[in-house]
């Protein structure tokens, strides 16, 4: 079941540097979040901390507390692995793994969980997984040719099929659509609004009509200038955000004075 996530007095660093300064936020379940803003101001690296990726960087922290179904997964003792389990990504770029076969990149997350699984059980999740990502009636007589054989858009979504095979609660997605065509962005971006009966979703992208088109919240940050921290400026519903914000910041920036 998705939970929301609630997101209290957290700072990102790498190194010394703030990064990210002081957000608060709660994150609604099944439902998608986007977050906008120029670039550099820290959305992407807000992200990666809610599933502790983020700390893969040498030198990168996190402080503060990122609760999900009520377990502060920066608590002591917290496995960061079981974390993305529980909350996964799909990248700007598609990235699916260059010497496997589509069937065998949709299961990649199952074997790496160490789960054991029946070949008809495999095919099963294969065939759900694919069909979650609207990717099935397209691929399903190649299922043994190699993934980075499909087109770019076909690429993405067998990432998030990938993503969702391992059922996770939350699915995080940098900049899904950057790298695609309008007509592939059309297709994640329907698969978004399918997707968020299942899951809780949380998208960064630069696109703000792709914002306004997908999401149900929006969340907006910003930096003051070069060197000084991001911050989540403001959040509300995507509508409101988008025709009626309350800080003047959002304003410019939606409205293109900015960024």
């Amino acid at each position: 079941m998705p939970q929301a996530i609630t997101v209290e007095d957290l700072n990102i660093y790498y190194g010394d540097f703030l990064a990210v300064e002081n957000v608060n936020v709660v994150i609604e379940p099944r439902s998608v979040t986007a977050l906008i803003g120029p670039s550099g101001c820290g959305k992407s690296t807000f992200l990666r901390t809610l599933n502790r990726m983020h700390e893969v960087i040498p030198g990168a922290r996190a402080e503060g507390t990122v609760e999900i179904e009520g377990q502060n997964i920066y608590a002591a003792g917290v496995d960061p692995v079981n974390v993305r389990r529980r909350v996964g990504m799909v990248f700007q770029k598609p990235n699916p793994f260059p010497t496997m076969s589509i069937r065998d990149n949709v299961l990649a997350g199952v074997k790496l969980n160490n789960k054991r699984i029946s070949k008809s059980d495999a095919d099963a999740l294969v065939e759900k997984s694919l069909k979650g990502a609207n990717l099935w009636n397209e691929v399903k007589d190649r299922l043994d040719k190699p993934g980075m054989g499909l087109s770019g858009g076909q690429q993405q979504r067998l990432c998030i099929a990938r993503t969702i095979a391992v059922r996770p609660e939350v699915v995080l997605m940098d900049e899904p659509c950057s790298a695609l065509d309008p007509i592939s962005t059309l297709a994640i971006e329907d698969l978004i609004h399918e997707m968020k009966e299942e899951f809780t979703i949380v998208i960064v992208t630069h696109n703000m009509q792709q914002a306004s088109r997908v999401s149900d919240r929006t969340g907006f940050f910003n930096i003051a200038g070069t060197g000084k921290p991001g911050k989540l400026i403001e959040i509300d519903d995507t509508e409101k955000m988008f025709t009626n914000p309350a800080n003047k910041q959002t304003e410019d920036y939606i409205s293109g004075r900015f960024g």
